[in-house]
Order: structure tokens, then C-alpha cells, then sequence
């Protein structure tokens, strides 16, 4: 067991820090879709720098590591009690080294575990076969992606796309409403697996399990073969693009499976998943405990560090149209009014993180520090200690914005916040604050932790410790940290205009494809 529990750290360590060699292709080819210079482009570019930082750096492609869900495959006589115990040793170390960001919270009193173990957490299935091998499978699936798995009850009305009926139709309705309705909140171009059938909590497993397979393969089953080419082919038409700034590539892969169900019942449930798509195996001897053979590599791989332009996107921008404007909070009123949409701003100076738990705190607090004219980044970065006590970002990607909306536009008028960074972008509340009070919200790409982390140059501080490290209240000070203005002070959206424009899109999708 103490083999086994080598090789479960180090499929742990591969997972979080390497993609595979299929997702790599996806992404390539993505690259190669995408028209030269748009926002989308720079948020490609972005992505393979940080996927090449990772590979470089051993650390985390994306800050919030998800949960880690293992699927097992056992032969008969194994002890999966020992197996277990082992991997949940596995799951501390990685946390204690910075491959994974402690991620386990307590739901009823909000703590934050520490080392990633709690009730259900790490997800753990075993099943049973009658090969000779230990077949382990691991996916890493972030919040903001998981926060877009949406289910589907057939009948259905859907919006743009009308009547959802219980047939192949009404399936592919609801595949293509679900990419839709994510727009760029959850990472995208992303992967979905799609479950058709089954209960409410067996659709959603069958989706994710859809995850498991490799991009390239092929469905056997020749009317889901179909609809899987149609998804692909479509819902790239959707305008949403690369974190949701429009563009050509929206969809990176789709997976469909399906089960039996009963009559009463008719469920489509999809899981989606960010561009990091973060999934490995291996095979294990099961006598000696090592790794004996990783999945996921067959096909060329792509190396990123040849492909790659060195110069920063931002940099390739100033080549064309697009203001690229350096910013020193803290910033003024007027300084922030005079920015708009499209424009890409450069931070240098010392921002402040900030997610759920800081804006709960804040609304009935006051602020640990002054943060008048100053930006709060939602991020929940992957923090460790140096022997000296001193704290350092090991990822620091941005996280989904939405979830602050209740507190947002409140929070920046109450205490003088100028701007604040996410991912996905913010809705109306917010947005007519940003108007009111005059701020404004940046875009950063999400995933791209190792990206980020690079601009912070030092850890100044920390408040709030007590909330756990993501929750944390970071006082970072960073240097040419790059992000889109995509919501300004004139009630400008750049994700309301995507959204609306891809809802039109959708639209002409609702005539009857298969029958």
C-alpha cells in the first residue's frame, strides 16, 4: 500500500498540473480557428502560456483544483478499504505540497478543512471486474464549471429554442441550450458530457462519467455518433467563444451516453467542464501497488513551448485597435470613467482577493484594510509558506464572478471600490452600480493560474485567515497583471451583448433536425 500510495500522488500531481494529451489537441485546434487579434485569440494565447507554465513549473494549471472524484476498477480480492486509506494520504500530501488547494468546507459551519478530506470528500466509486489490473481514473472539475451541469426534465420549454420533446430532438435541444446558458461562466471552450436517462442522481453521473472518455473517440452508437458531430459543429456557430468575448470556438468536445429510465421520467443531464480539463488514469499492478501504464497518451502530443509567440497577448494586441492602458491603484473616479469596453488594462501596485466569504463579511463589517479607489480580485488562490514563514502564490486564476452579484454593487459603493477582476462577468445589479457609482469590471482568463501567479511579486499580507485559504483576504502585489474591461461605467456588457447575440443564434436552431 505504501507503492500504491506513491503512484496515487503522483497521478494526483500529473492530473492537476499536466493535461492530457487529447485535451491538448482540442485546444490546438481551437488555436487555430480563432481569427488573429479578436479577444478570443488573446485569451488563447494566454491559455497554452499557461498550460506551458504548469508543465515548466509543476504546479497547478488552474487554481480551484475541484473536487478530486476517483473512479476504480478493481479485480476481485482487493482490499479497497486499504485503497482507500491510501488515497486519502495521497490527497494530504498533494495539499500540503501546493498541488492541491485545500477545497473541503464544512456546509453547515463553513470550515474550511485544511487538507482537502471531509464527509464525501474526495469522491471515491469502486467497481469490480475480472481483469488484473487496477484501472484508477481521476478528474480535477472546478466550481465554476461545475456550477454550469444543468439537468433537464422532458418535456421542457426552452428558451429560443421552444418545445423540448421526450425524442432525439428534444435532446438535442437541450445539449444545445446548455451551452448557452454557461456562456463563458464556466471556463470556456469547454467539454460536456451529456447523460440521457436514468433518475435525477443517475443522469448527472452518467454525464460525468462521459468526461472519462477520451476527445477523439468514437460514440458505437450510430444515432448518438450523430448527434455528438452535430453538437460539435453547432454550438461552435454560437458566437459565445473563448471565455464568453465571442468568437469561433465555443465547445471543445461533447460526450453522450445513455441508460434505461421509467416511463415517468425522461432526464438530459449535462456536465460541463472548463478548457483545463484536468483528467488522468493509469494502471496499477495490483500485487506491487506502481503505476504500470498511463491512459489518456495515445496520439501526437503538442508542444506549446514551440508553437507558442513569447510576447505577452497584450502586447500583440497594441498592434491593432485595442487601448492597452497601465492602471496604479488606487484609482480615481475619473481615472476609471474613462475607460470602455474592449479596452485591456495592465495593474501594477497592490489588489486585494475577495470571494464568497469576504463580500458575506463584508456587507455587515467593516474592511480588514482601506479600500478606497482599490480593486478586489475574485480569486482564491493555492497559497504556501517558505521555511521563513513568508507566504507565496502558487496559482491564482480568477474565479466565477456571478456568485457576488447579491453583494457586489453594494460593496464597491459602500467602500470606495474602483473595479473589481473576475471571470464571466457580473449581471445587472452590478452592472448599474458600476454605473452609479463609477467602477468597473475586468476580465481575466480564467484557468490560467500559473499566468496570474507569474505577475504576483509578493504576498504583502493576509486578513481573515480564518475562512481558509481561499476565502482568505489576500493582499498581493502584482506587476503588468492583464485583464479585458468587459463592464464599465456607461452600462456597457460586453456578456450582455454575447448573450443576446447567441440567444438570436440559438434561435435558428429550433426547427426539427432529427426525427
Amino acid at each position: 500500500m505504501e507503492k500504491f500510495q506513491q503512484s496515487m500522488y503522483d497521478l494526483i500531481v500529473e492530473t492537476s498540473t499536466k493535461l492530457p494529451k487529447d485535451v491538448r489537441r482540442a485546444i490546438a485546434r481551437a488555436k487555430v480557428r480563432e481569427n488573429a487579434g479578436t479577444r478570443a485569440a488573446m485569451a488563447l494565447d494566454t491559455i497554452v502560456e499557461n498550460i506551458q507554465m504548469a508543465d515548466e513549473n509543476v504546479s497547478p494549471i488552474c487554481q480551484d483544483t475541484g473536487l478530486p472524484t476517483f473512479k476504480i476498477k478493481v479485480p476481485v480480492g482487493v482490499n479497497q478499504i486499504e485503497m482507500k486509506k491510501a488515497i486519502r494520504a495521497a490527497i494530504v500530501e498533494a495539499t500540503k505540497n501546493g498541488k492541491l488547494r485545500p477545497n473541503s468546507v464544512d456546509s453547515l459551519t463553513g470550515k474550511n478543512s485544511g487538507d482537502n478530506l471531509g464527509e464525501g470528500v474526495p469522491v471515491i466509486k469502486f467497481e469490480q471486474w475480472e481483469n488484473d489490473y487496477i484501472d484508477v481514473r481521476l478528474i480535477l472539475k472546478g466550481g465554476g464549471c461545475e456550477n454550469k451541469n444543468i439537468q433537464y426534465s422532458l418535456p421542457c420549454e426552452l428558451e429560443g429554442l421552444g418545445r423540448a420533446g421526450r425524442d432525439l430532438d428534444g435532446i438535442r435541444k437541450c445539449i444545445l441550450h446548455a451551452v448557452y446558458q454557461a456562456q463563458g461562466q464556466g471556463c470556456s471552450a469547454g467539454f460536456i458530457g451529456v447523460g440521457i436517462g436514468g433518475d435525477r442522481s443517475s443522469g448527472y453521473e452518467l454525464a460525468k462519467e462521459q468526461l472519462f472518455r477520451p476527445v477523439d473517440d468514437v460514440n458505437p452508437i450510430e444515432e448518438l455518433r450523430q448527434l455528438e458531430e452535430y453538437i460539435m459543429e453547432n454550438a461552435n456557430k454560437l458566437g459565445i467563444g473563448t471565455m464568453g468575448f465571442g468568437g469561433e470556438s465555443t465547445l471543445l468536445g461533447c460526450k453522450i451516453g445513455v441508460m434505461h429510465r421509467i416511463p415517468a421520467s425522461f432526464f438530459v443531464s449535462v456536465a460541463y467542464n472548463c478548457w483545463a480539463f484536468r483528467r488522468m488514469g493509469v494502471k496499477i499492478d495490483p500485487a506491487t501497488g506502481e503505476i504500470i501504464e498511463w491512459l489518456y497518451q495515445d496520439g501526437e502530443d503538442v508542444d506549446f513551448a514551440k508553437e507558442l509567440e513569447k510576447a505577452e497577448a497584450a502586447a500583440a494586441l497594441e498592434q491593432g485597435d485595442t487601448r492597452v492602458i497601465d492602471l496604479v491603484p488606487p484609482l480615481s473616479e475619473e481615472q476609471v470613467r474613462q475607460l470602455r469596453v474592449g479596452d485591456v488594462v495592465r495593474i501594477s501596485g497592490v489588489i486585494y482577493t475577495g470571494r464568497d466569504a469576504i463580500h458575506k463579511y463584508l456587507m455587515d463589517h467593516d474592511a480588514p484594510v482601506d479600500l478606497n479607489g482599490q480593486i478586489i480580485y475574485h480569486c482564491g488562490p493555492v497559497m504556501l509558506k517558505d521555511e521563513e514563514g513568508r507566504w507565496h502564490a502558487k496559482a491564482a486564476g480568477p474565479t466565477t464572478s456571478i456568485r457576488e452579484e447579491p453583494y457586489q454593487g453594494d460593496i464597491m459603493k459602500k467602500f470606495g471600490v474602483r473595479a473589481v477582476i473576475g471571470k464571466g462577468g457580473m449581471g445587472a445589479k452590478t452592472l448599474q452600480a458600476l454605473k452609479e457609482h463609477g467602477g468597473v469590471y475586468l476580465n481575466a482568463i480564467g484557468g490560467a493560474a500559473q499566468y496570474y501567479a507569474d505577475c504576483i511579486k509578493s504576498v504583502e499580507g493576509v486578513d481573515l485567515l480564518e475562512f481558509g485559504i481561499p476565502e482568505a483576504m489576500w493582499h498581493l502585489r502584482v506587476e503588468n497583471f492583464t485583464a479585458v474591461v468587459t463592464m464599465d461605467s456607461h452600462g456597457n456588457s460586453l456578456h450582455e451583448d454575447v448573450e443576446k447575440s447567441s440567444l438570436e443564434k440559438l434561435a435558428q436552431f429550433k426547427e426539427p433536425v432529427f426525427k
